[in-house]
């Protein structure tokens, strides 16, 4: 039974991984529509524009990381525990 489970579950995993890397378009199923236009516009957006990511959502890093070992700058925030 154990030589049974053990390949089910690492395989199982596997493959639904794998099935999640689809490159084709995206398009609505046969007999269905996009969803409907937002409140207040006129035009529905394409699938396309529905996908892209605007800059409030995935806003770009405004810091640079730290490349290599430097002392932190002293944080006023970063008290002791409350001794109650």
């Amino acid at each position: 039974m154990r030589r049974l489970l053990f390949p089910v579950a690492v395989l199982a995993p596997a493959l639904m991984l794998a099935a999640c890397g689809q490159r084709a378009d995206l398009k609505p199923q046969a007999g269905e529509s996009l969803p409907p236009a937002p409140y207040g516009r006129d035009v529905q957006p394409k699938a396309e524009a529905l996908l892209k990511t605007t800059p409030q959502s995935a806003p770009e890093r405004s810091v640079e990381l730290r490349k290599s070992s430097q002392p932190r700058t002293d944080d006023p925030f970063d008290l002791p525990p409350s001794e109650d």
